[in-house]
């Protein structure tokens, strides 16, 4: 669920959901974005540094961040069905730290989470706060696969712009003032 800013406490973690890995799946994958060997023939990867056939971390990545933005939209819909307005997050200005710390192979059952690490007010967006994330993935053993250091932005729901920001929104909404503004 997309909370506001305010709303959002350090420590919280949320079970994103699950996903299981199949090799059809994987080859798929692998053969469009990181064609390696390893993930693309499992003859092959059975001599190669895996000893078998595995994802790429770029498919648990993407498959992770699915699994999130999916979670987000169903439980922003349930909180409107509820007569809650959800907050509003924004892009992430970043990935701090990305670590692959085990194969993922064809059958494991892969379970996503997410925990907010930290959170301060932006410095460079008014209006807005930077909640750092930690994104882990977990195998069916519960073996830690992935774990990723992120950044992203979250919406104060309480911000009021002060007299000088309102009015340069203003007139950069204007067409002629605009161009100018934004052409620097």
């Amino acid at each position: 669920m997309t909370l506001w800013f305010e709303d959002i406490e350090p420590g919280t973690s949320w079970d994103l959901g699950t996903h299981k890995f199949t090799q059809d799946e994987i080859i798929t994958f692998a053969k469009k974005y990181d064609p390696q060997y390893f993930h693309v023939d499992p003859e092959a990867a059975k001599d190669g540094p895996f000893g078998g056939l595995v994802a790429s971390g770029w498919h648990t990545v993407s498959m992770g961040h699915k699994i999130m933005v999916d979670y987000l939209y169903e439980h922003d819909d349930m909180m409107r069905a509820n007569g809650e307005e959800p907050g509003v997050s924004g892009p992430s200005p970043g990935v701090n730290k990305m670590q692959f710390k085990a194969p993922v192979r064809p059958g494991d059952e892969i379970r996503f989470k997410i925990t907010v690490e930290t959170k301060r007010k932006s410095n460079s967006l008014p209006g807005w706060g930077v909640l750092l994330n930690i994104i882990e993935a977990f195998n069916q053993e519960e073996e830690l696969v992935y774990r990723s250091e992120i950044a992203s932005f979250s919406k104060l729901r309480d911000f009021k712009p002060g007299l000088g920001l309102r009015l340069g929104m203003a007139l950069a909404a204007m067409p002629i003032l605009g161009k100018m503004i934004r052409r620097k």
